[in-house]
């Protein structure tokens, strides 16, 4: 069960020039999001960092079938995702399914190690490629056969299940396995005009989703009525999510009020606050995460008007701290100081996502906007799309949120999800 690259078929190893690999791939296709220069170039920086981190190898993992959290880096590399409907018990038959790494070396073509059955060649962005039942097993032997060993550079450890670590490190003796989990996301952490381009495009998307969603909860709909109407819009429009997250009134301190589901089937009644997120892989795989609350009937008491403008007034502040050059922990310490001045303190939700914001990219990443959560050296770059986010509480007014998403430019940030910060 393997199908590996053009002439070079069933030969692990087989090292593609550019113009062999678009014989078999294509420059472009509707399939990928990018024609095949972008991932050579990301291929080039990830090799340079490698280089500068003593590594002439690395192993790439992921789990891409079933849910996506874990699909970045190889996404990122090659544009692959199982189509395996998640991490099956092992039988006699197959071992690791839904798991695949990407071989990195010395900057060859990289190798795809995968769980599926057949290369779509218009759909990845490598010929090289294994398609096995024991994708575990598979990189092992492809790096025995291809004569690599020595220290290697191990990338996502938190990624691979202990079973499957062992497994891989009783049959590869002659390698010293080094963890270097960030490896990958340091290079992706600036984005690419293309990049840029398509993260625009996914916050269109997202903010015509999370603007009705919104009003549809002001209306009084169900929540579940809410989350269809952003759902279909994103769907209509080539997108997907990872949760569409909803509550309010007596369960408003909590992000969903239904954790199963991420929203319920009941309806806010006039007056409660409202508030919801979408997030996830909105658009080929990028990620967006904005957040809106309101009030159910749109006029907000006093309290909850005072509640949701400091929180958005915060968020201002915090955005127009940001630009290239900024300390990340400078923006994070702003951020303490601007909520306790407020005195609002969401006990529930800080604690759960206890940052002001984050980088994005094929997931929320670092760096975080949180003192404890970021290095002195962390700062803003441009061209990093990232976001601002807080969780305002008060005993009458009931739970605030606001996320929103944006990139930062050379002269600060410019907002890519533009949803309606205030509903009144």
């Amino acid at each position: 069960m393997v199908n590996s690259g053009n002439s070079g078929q069933g030969e692990i190893g087989f090292r593609s020039t550019s113009e062999q690999r678009r014989a078999v791939l294509g420059e472009e296709s509707r399939f990928r999001p990018f024609p095949l220069d972008e991932y050579e170039a990301r291929w080039e920086r990830v090799y340079a960092h490698m280089k500068a981190e003593g590594f002439e190898t690395a192993v790439v993992w992921g789990k891409t079938s079933g849910v996506y959290e874990r699909a970045g880096d190889v996404l990122y590399l090659t544009n692959f995702f199982s189509t395996h409907s998640g991490q099956e018990p092992d039988t006699v038959l197959w071992n690791g399914r839904s798991y695949c790494a990407v071989i990195l070396h010395a900057g060859e073509t990289p190798e795809l190690v995968s769980d599926e059955s057949e290369a779509r060649f218009e759909a990845i962005a490598t010929d090289r490629f294994q398609g096995l039942y024991d994708p575990i097993g598979g990189v092992a032997d492809t790096l025995e056969a291809r004569g690599i060993s020595g220290r290697i550079a191990i990338v996502n450890t938190d990624c691979l299940p202990m079973k499957y670590w062992e497994q891989l490190k009783a049959r590869t003796t002659e390698i010293e396995w080094v963890p270097a989990d960030d490896l990958v996301r340091d290079v992706r952490r600036i984005k690419s005009p293309r990049e840029l381009a398509l993260f625009r495009e996914a916050g269109d998307l997202v903010t015509r989703a999370l603007t009705p969603m919104i009003e549809a909860l002001i209306a009084g709909k169900t929540e579940a009525a809410a989350a269809a109407a952003a759902g279909a819009t994103l769907l209509e429009g080539g997108g997907a999510w990872h949760r569409i997250a909803i509550s309010h009134g007596d369960t408003s301190q909590y992000l969903e009020s239904d954790p199963l589901t991420g929203f319920s089937t009941i309806a806010p009644r006039p007056g409660d606050i409202v508030h919801g997120f979408i997030y996830g892989p909105i658009l080929k795989g990028y990620w967006l995460d904005p957040g809106r609350t309101a009030v159910c009937g749109g006029t907000p008491s006093a309290a909850q008007k005072r509640l949701v403008e400091s929180l958005i007034d915060t968020m201002h502040r915090l955005m127009e701290a940001i630009r290239p050059g900024v300390r990340v922990k400078t923006v994070g310490e702003l951020g303490d100081r601007l909520s306790r001045e407020t005195g609002y303190y969401s006990e529930a939700l800080k604690t759960n996502w206890p940052y002001y914001g984050h980088s994005n990219g094929c997931m929320w990443e670092a760096p975080y906007i949180e003192p404890r959560l970021c290095g002195d050296d962390d700062i803003f770059e441009e061209n990093m799309v990232a976001s601002v986010e807080a969780f305002f509480t008060d005993d009458e007014a009931g739970t605030a949120v606001f996320e929103t998403n944006f990139i930062v430019t050379a002269d600060g940030v410019d907002e890519i999800t533009p949803v309606p910060h205030l509903f009144w």
